[in-house]
């Protein structure tokens, strides 16, 4: 239940750990610059690299989507643009909350009267639309990436799911499945198509949150039902039920937003949509976007994508004190080291324990931070649950493995391991980390090869492919995280999706294989507790285990470093899409 991210980061030393948080604090936040008096119109021009996944919110998944669906998406319950509140769920298109019953199994969502899709004829959303959307989520021929996330937590939803995906790829075949197959846990009131209901297959006090997170909630007009999901020519025809429309879309190039005429403002708690038109540029490298932004070019306004100020910026950014610049706290775990438990190479030295916890003494936090400028960049962690969960929850942090050279030396020196380190390329500051760990274990008599490989290969090529580890193409990984929900029980969550066996990939991102069931009853535990403060505690113990086990070497939850250029007011860090919220930022005439 985490976005597949890599971000700039590393971490300070344990014995900074404490200083280091304290140092970020004053620049890690949510809030650029505000005004009482906003004002409408104008174009919001926005640069960067990163494109979407598909422009078909059924199936989207990724940080560079959301920001996307963001302009062009109501969906029932989203995060509100107000400092402070930026990981705080408020209805959207639902009338309000959702009714939950029988435990927290049951949740009941009403649409609110009047929004309406901008089809031809406009046509009011409805419950019909939800679920069509939930169902196109596990189409036969494009299904959502996400879907390990939520099929097994609506009741029936794997078995339809498991008998669709076996359906011919194509729009009659999936047509005729859906007119004669159901979801048993979704039902609509026949006599209000506003309404659905959700039944769950256990207790889920955090089912909203999964609603907020996942486009397979977001809806689906009859419509969609004439194109292949996240097909090119459902490109061309995507309903908007948002402040915005799809204007023109190149892949890989430019989207172009203008102003969804069926759109009613009074409808939309979350979106004041002050500008007309958004234009978005994706071809426009880290560096270049930067010095666009700051020189105040006239088509440059904020940043795109998974764009971030280049790093070597940073520093002197923070020490200007402008409110052009800000770190984004996201919860965001990145980089950090997966060890690979299934790895054969060197007589299997990684599946025992006092080999993982040798190398975890042996790395130096102190070393890695400074390559990315320092804790006020990116504050360190050394668990598995990353910083802003930590404030969150009310965890304590706590270090298992101090830098000792000594102790790591004498469990590893005598083995005379090769370790294979695969790690993104894209980024310079991961090489740099790298070239800092090959170095740290080379202290201790451990040899390293890199395997350096792009951004978008990483996850997909071989992290997601449990084959390559068990053969040992990679023996450690450094990986990125960050969460997809930011509810009060999203520890267990975060937890489940790093170590839980039922998550191991390609089912989920526990890439090493890790899998114990203590870890798991623990998990289980926290995921059916009534309590939250429970299910708090138990995600502590799974994290305490899982360091125990020495499953991965956390380093940093770094800050996301945006800019934003200064004809731009009210400008409100989202961290579920890592930039400034464009539906909500109003420009200087």
């Amino acid at each position: 239940m985490v976005f597949v991210l890599s971000l700039v980061g590393a971490a300070a030393g344990a014995s900074a750990l404490t200083a280091g948080v304290s140092a970020a604090a004053s620049h890690v936040r949510n809030v650029s610059r505000a005004s009482s008096a906003p004002v409408r119109g104008g174009t919001l021009y926005m640069v960067g690299t990163g494109d979407v996944t598909t422009l078909d919110p059924n199936i989207a998944f990724g940080v560079v989507t959301n920001l996307a669906m963001r302009l062009y998406v109501q969906p029932l319950l989203a995060y509100e643009a107000v400092p402070g509140k930026t990981t705080t769920l408020v209805p959207d298109l639902a009338a309000g909350f959702p009714v939950a019953s029988a435990g927290d199994q049951r949740f009941t969502f009403t649409i609110r009267k009047g929004i309406r899709w901008d089809t031809n004829p406009p046509r009011q959303v409805t419950g019909a639309d939800i679920l069509r959307g939930l169902e196109l989520s596990c189409n036969p021929y494009k299904p959502s990436s996400a879907l390990s996330e939520y099929e097994t937590v609506i009741e029936g939803l794997g078995s339809f799911c498991n008998g669709f995906e076996k359906v011919k790829p194509t729009l009659t075949a999936m047509k005729q499945f859906m007119l004669t197959h159901r979801v048993p846990g979704v039902t609509l009131d026949p006599s209000n198509n506003r309404e659905i209901t959700f039944t769950l297959t256990h207790r889920a006090a955090y089912f909203p949150d999964i609603v907020a997170a996942f486009g397979a909630f977001y809806g689906a007009p009859s419509d969609y039902l004439t194109y292949l999901p996240g097909s090119s020519a459902f490109d061309g025809h995507v309903a908007s039920d948002g402040p915005y429309r799809i204007e023109s879309y190149v892949a890989g190039k430019s989207i172009v937003f203008d102003r969804n005429p069926v759109w009613k403002a009074a409808l939309d708690p979350i979106s004041k949509a002050y500008v007309d038109r958004v234009v978005v540029d994706e071809t426009v490298p880290a560096t270049s976007a930067f010095e666009e932004l700051k020189s105040g070019t006239s088509h440059a306004d904020m940043l795109w994508g998974v764009t971030e100020v280049p790093s070597e910026d940073i520093s002197s950014l923070l020490a200007s004190h402008t409110t052009n610049f800000l770190l984004g706290n996201t919860g965001a775990l990145t980089p950090f080291l997966v060890f690979n438990f299934a790895d054969p190479n060197d007589g299997g030295a990684l599946k025992k324990v006092d080999v993982r916890r040798a190398i975890e003494y042996a790395l130096d936090r102190s070393a890695l931070v400074r390559i990315a400028g320092g804790p006020q960049v990116a504050p360190p962690v050394t668990q598995a649950l990353p910083l802003l969960l930590l404030e969150t929850m009310g965890f304590k942090d706590f270090n298992l493995y101090p830098y000792n050279l000594a102790k790591a030396k004498r469990i590893l020196a005598p083995l005379h391991l090769t370790l294979k380190i695969l790690y993104i390329s894209n980024y310079s500051s991961w090489t740099k980390i790298f070239q800092a760990i090959d170095y740290e274990l080379s202290k201790v008599g451990v040899k390293v090869d890199g395997i350096p490989v792009p951004l978008d290969t990483e996850f997909p090529h071989y992290l997601a492919v449990p084959g390559n580890a068990r053969r040992g193409v990679w023996d450690l990984a450094m990986f990125g995280l960050v969460p997809t929900w930011y509810g009060n029980d999203y520890g267990w969550s975060w937890m489940f999706s790093l170590f839980d066996t039922a998550s191991e990939a390609p089912n989920g991102e526990n890439v090493g294989l890790f899998s114990n069931r203590t870890f798991d009853r623990l998990i289980a535990a926290a995921q059916s507790s009534p309590s939250v403060a429970e299910a708090n505690r138990l995600a502590y113990e799974a994290d305490r285990l899982a360091m125990k086990e020495a499953a991965i070497y956390p380093i940093a939850s770094p800050g996301f470093a945006v800019y934003h250029a200064s004809r731009v007011h009210n400008a409100v860090f989202m961290p579920s899409f890592e930039e400034f919220d464009p539906t909500n930022v109003w420009l200087s005439q």
